[in-house]
């Protein structure tokens, strides 16, 4: 994942990595594709060894010396592959460590799990009304329909999973 988004950048115009962490952190996109600052660099870094980018220039900040990166040919068919690759695969699966867990659940206390459960809805609350807010700003600019489809199946999917908390703490407390 982290690969196919930053040869996408790079398809746009050479870069520093710090321009594409502020990229992926204006918009917001590090809440859905975890990825990190620490794997940009280290992304970039690979992918020069394998010659699906080049430093093309390096600008000087201070002490600091950064590398701009442009994506090269062979960056570019793999660019593409992963696009067609990624189409393959089924939106969401259904392997979740969360569900490892709660075959488990008895297993400790009663209260503790529910706190736990609490804690966990507050957060899935909390990235609904981010992907809520994110569709409405985003929607001033003008979003294309696959985008608002985007938008619209992230909520979709938050929504069911609170209520599956829910229940969950529901069913804990029969």
């Amino acid at each position: 994942m982290t690969n196919l988004i930053l040869l996408s950048f790079l398809r746009q115009r050479p870069m520093h990595g710090y321009e594409i962490q502020q990229l992926i952190q204006s918009s917001r996109m590090d809440l859905w594709t975890n990825i990190l600052s620490g794997s940009i660099y280290y992304a970039l870094n690979k992918m020069e060894q394998d010659g699906l980018i080049v430093a093309t220039a390096e600008e000087r900040t201070g002490a600091r010396l950064r590398k701009i990166y442009s994506i090269t040919d062979a960056g570019e068919e793999l660019f593409q592959q992963m696009i067609r690759e990624t189409l393959t695969l089924p939106p969401h699966s259904v392997k979740s460590d969360f569900s490892l867990g709660l075959i488990w659940i008895e297993s400790i206390p009663k209260p503790e799990a529910l706190e736990l459960l609490e804690q966990n809805l507050r957060q899935v609350e909390e990235s609904l009304a981010q992907w809520r807010s994110g569709k409405e700003i985003k929607g001033q600019y003008g979003l294309s329909k696959i985008a608002m489809a985007t938008f619209d199946n992230a909520i979709s999917l938050l929504e069911q999973d609170a209520a599956f908390l829910r229940n969950i703490m529901d069913l804990l407390q029969e």
